[in-house]
């Protein structure tokens, strides 16, 4: 496995900022992936020295104050989020592309509930099925960092 560059990270998750701020409208609304979090758990799994539950803090509370959201709720689910991938990174080198991507999933769903939990709390209404919709498409987003990066698991052959 190649070292892992700050700038990189730095680079990936201030990328996934800005795609995350972009002006989704229509479907794509719907659609839109969590990037900030998928990158934050991407580099909490390959290189938790250099992202880590701090980062993961700093990254949600960039996106309540960018998105206008109650503040909090973000940076409290990508905090829960990246503890709850910590738990298990050492474990995660056992776990084969399928089994990495389940627990990844686990992880999204997760983080996509706190947050409803947290926006029915504050008297929001109850969305739609369609809420969970972003979930399936971080997922594709997930394949395209092991693609781009390699697995934050196994050494590449």
């Amino acid at each position: 496995m190649r070292q892992t560059n700050i700038l990189m990270v730095f680079f990936t998750l201030a990328l996934a900022l800005v795609l995350q701020l972009f002006p989704w409208s229509g479907l794509g609304i719907n659609l839109r992936p969590d990037f900030i979090l998928v990158a934050l758990l991407y580099w909490v799994l390959r290189a938790p020295h250099l992202c880590n539950v701090g980062v993961a803090w700093l990254a949600g509370f960039l996106v309540d104050l960018a998105s206008g959201s109650l503040l909090g709720q973000h940076a409290l689910a990508f905090t829960v989020t990246a503890f709850l991938a910590l738990l298990y990174q050492r474990r995660l080198v056992l776990f084969n592309r399928a089994q990495l991507a389940a627990y990844v999933l686990v992880l999204l769903l997760v983080a996509r509930l706190l947050i409803l939990l947290l926006k029915l709390f504050a008297g929001n209404e109850a969305p739609s099925w369609q809420y969970l919709l972003p979930i399936i498409s971080s997922m594709l987003l997930w394949q395209l960092f092991v693609m781009l990066f390699g697995s934050p698991t196994r050494p590449k052959r």
